[in-house]
């Protein structure tokens, strides 16, 4: 069974894409975009355990 790790992270609008391609260079999937509980919006990823560091 896979056993994954996870992150989440706020997202600058103007930077969205530059935030989650860094995040996707170290292994790491987007799951979801919600609102952030202050506003903005916070993303979920996620990594099998032991990727890439």
């Amino acid at each position: 069974m896979t056993r994954w790790e996870y992150l989440t992270t706020p997202l600058v609008i103007h930077n969205t894409a530059a935030i989650l391609n860094n995040w996707g260079s170290e292994g790491w999937e987007l799951v979801q975009v919600v609102p952030g509980p202050e506003g903005g919006l916070v993303a979920y990823l996620k990594r099998p355990v032991g990727g890439a560091e």
